[in-house]
């Protein structure tokens, strides 16, 4: 196969995008064109902050988010409900709860879900920390804000297990109808979900 013109520095930053979530090939080599033609207002500046990012950014040893700081600014803030943890899996997970700001309690990052089929067990997830947090006088409730899925409430009802000998409330998100939807474009387990989740009107 012939080597690319642009040279293997190119093809290797083609790769390095490719493994970026939500970047195909194609899309790798567009932005790969585009940080090239925009060296200086695109490529220099986020060689830096990638660089930057990779020195400064670190894990949060209470929740398992990420920050420059460890406890991040989240454990740190004031004002947050100290009484409360809203358990997610992913940091991303993490950062949907703030950008709706939902939530104004203390966080904690599995880290991942529980899958036979993946071979992800309990040991390899964040969770006996959590059950360390649960257990403090101060928690009075955990809420389990896991995805929708099997591996999810597999996860979730493995938590609740564990938090039985802990003197804490355990609750779960609602699951359901979304603001918005329509009963006719909901799949069958959405509305099956909401069925089973309703409350007084």
């Amino acid at each position: 196969m012939p080597a690319s013109p642009a040279g293997s520095e190119i093809e290797r930053l083609i790769a390095l995008l490719a493994k970026l979530p939500g970047l195909g090939p194609r899309s790798a080599r567009r932005a790969a064109l585009a940080l090239v033609k925009k060296r200086e207002q695109l490529l220099q500046p986020l060689a830096r902050a990638l660089a930057e990012a990779g020195e400064k950014i670190k894990p949060c040893t209470q929740c398992g988010n990420i920050d420059v700081n460890d406890p991040c600014h989240i454990c740190t803030a004031p004002g947050r409900d100290q009484t409360v943890i809203c358990v997610v899996q992913e940091i991303g997970d993490l950062w949907a709860m703030e950008r709706a700001s939902a939530f104004r309690g203390r966080y904690h990052v599995l880290g991942g879900c529980l899958s036979a089929l993946d071979g992800i067990r309990p040991e390899d997830l964040n969770i006996a920390r959590l059950i360390d947090r649960a257990g403090t006088p101060e928690i009075t409730e955990v809420i389990l804000a896991m995805n929708a899925t099997v591996d999810g409430q597999t996860t979730a009802h493995y938590i609740t297990d564990h938090l039985r000998e802990c003197s804490v409330k355990v609750s779960r998100l609602a699951h359901g109808v979304p603001v918005g939807g329509e009963l006719d474009y909901l799949d069958d387990g959405t509305i099956s979900a909401a069925m089973q989740s309703r409350r007084p009107f």
